[in-house]
């Protein structure tokens, strides 16, 4: 089974939109056995908190099912448990890497490197663009 966790700074806006996307492409790929996929924070200010509602609304729009979902954080055990650490940009790799108490990346990933492209996915919660951050 292949783990992956997938990790913005708060866990309402761009990991959770990666989780609930995922989710449903093993899920319609029926590969729901080959893998865990799951979402966290690299802060605590949104621990216990849903979905930032317009993550909500472009996975609706998209007609993507939410994943139901509560904000956790990241934890230095998530690096042993899971396959891959993908963070949303460069603030979230350094942070997961200090949060794992790692110096070097070996199971974090930026998300945009797997399409081939080293920027970083646009954080909603300060623009209100979900459009760009899909």
């Amino acid at each position: 089974m292949v783990k992956i966790l997938f990790v913005c700074h708060g866990n309402i806006c761009r990991s959770t939109m990666a989780e609930s996307v995922m989710t449903y492409l093993v899920k319609e790929r029926q590969l729901e056995a080959s893998f865990a996929i799951s979402s966290a924070a690299t802060s605590r200010e949104e621990i216990g908190n849903p979905p930032h509602c317009g993550t909500v609304r472009k996975l609706k729009e998209m007609q993507i099912p939410l994943v139901p979902h509560r904000a956790v954080q990241m934890t230095a055990s998530d690096y042993e448990a899971y396959d891959y650490l993908i963070g949303m940009d460069s603030a979230n790799i350094r942070s997961m890497m200090r949060i794992a108490g790692r110096s070097d990346t070996g199971k974090i990933y930026k998300l945009l490197s797997f399409a081939g492209i080293e920027r970083d996915v646009a954080d909603p919660w300060y623009t209100g663009d979900f459009d760009a951050t899909w």
